[in-house]
């Protein structure tokens, strides 16, 4: 199994971001084809001083590396693609894992 990881920074609107994230993108993501679950983690604090340098991770499960790209070049990840550049620009980080 594999993972696609998005790690986002905090936005300046986070209720604004949050509705958006739940009500549309989120939406669009669930429509990939391949994809096993997703999982969200509001951050919430980290080990020592100082604020986390991410707001919220989300984990999109697959079952190999040709399930998610496939997945990634489907006309509903470019969907998603597009609605996360006009709704947060700048703010996703976002990495591959192999789930072991």
């Amino acid at each position: 199994m594999v993972k696609l990881i998005a790690l986002y920074k905090k936005p300046s609107d986070p209720a604004s971001f949050d509705r958006h994230y739940r009500d549309s993108h989120m939406p669009l993501v669930r429509k990939w084809p391949g994809l096993r679950r997703v999982e969200l983690g509001r951050v919430t604090g980290m080990p020592g001083a100082g604020d986390p340098p991410y707001y919220l991770v989300a984990e999109m499960y697959f079952d190999d590396q040709e399930a998610m790209r496939a997945a990634l070049r489907s006309p509903e990840s470019r969907a998603a693609a597009e609605d996360l550049q006009r709704f947060a620009p700048g703010l996703v980080t976002l990495l591959y894992a192999q789930v072991e």
